[in-house]
């Protein structure tokens, strides 16, 4: 009663998608076919919105390349916020940069992962996938719904791989809000690099409460922002952070 139309939709074509990749794997998968098929289709849409995560992390590096001269213009007009903004927009604008650009393509990343927690978080639109058994688990089981030996065997596994990727998740945020050179004697700054390394362990309580399917879709994605954060957010020499 309280779907939202675009989005149920979107999550039942998405569904049909699954259970079409699901068919194509069952000669060879068997009866996890569906369990593959989710996790092929999970890679599927990250690699379609890889470009908006190209694109964030550029503009995430070229902020980063700003941040020396930020603080120079933050200390040299402290008492003068109108001239200080000004002349961030100047540094800004000569630089080519958006102090929101990294943030844009964030936010047009969230209507797929929507689609993505519909389909395998609340079964909307799928249909009879979540039926389907992983290591004699069905995809539609809670972990609350009652700790079968097989359940605990089967959460307990990708728990564990979902909390050690939100580890190295955590670390790398650690690091980077270390190397980001951010003004720590301010509170807001300060209450930011307690909480974002925090951020990354959210996954797995969110594992805790959804049905499997939805677990083996936040380790798929998981997986997958860990290889980018390895691959596009690699430290790269000063000069370099305009050609990337």
């Amino acid at each position: 009663m309280l779907a939202f139309s675009p989005v149920h939709d979107a999550a039942t074509a998405a569904g049909s998608v699954v259970g079409w990749l699901a068919g194509l794997l069952t000669p060879l998968a068997g009866g996890v076919a569906t369990a593959a098929a989710i996790v092929l289709f999970t890679i599927a849409v990250r690699l379609l919105i890889s470009p908006l995560t190209v694109a964030q992390v550029r503009a995430e590096r070229r902020r980063a390349a700003l941040a020396p001269q930020l603080r120079q213009l933050q200390q040299r007009y402290a008492g003068d916020p109108a001239t200080l903004q000004a002349e961030l927009f100047a540094l800004y604008r000569r630089a080519g940069a958006s102090p929101v650009a990294g943030c844009l393509p964030a936010l047009l990343q969230a209507p797929f992962f929507l689609v993505m927690y519909r389909l395998f978080g609340t079964g909307d639109g799928a249909g009879g996938l979540l039926d389907a058994r992983l290591a004699g688990v069905p995809l539609g089981w809670h972990l609350g719904d009652g700790p079968t030996p097989s359940v605990l065997l089967v959460f307990g596994v990708l728990l564990a791989v979902l909390a050690g990727l939100a580890t190295v998740l955590s670390r790398r945020a650690r690091r980077t809000a270390a190397s980001a050179g951010a003004p720590t004697d301010q509170p807001w700054a300060a209450l930011l690099a307690r909480v974002l390394p925090l951020l990354p362990y959210g996954t797995v309580l969110l594992a805790l409460v959804v049905p499997l399917a939805a677990v083996l879709y936040l380790v798929t994605t998981t997986a997958w922002t860990v290889a980018e954060h390895v691959l596009l957010r690699r430290p790269v020499p000063a000069g370099a952070i305009d050609e990337r």
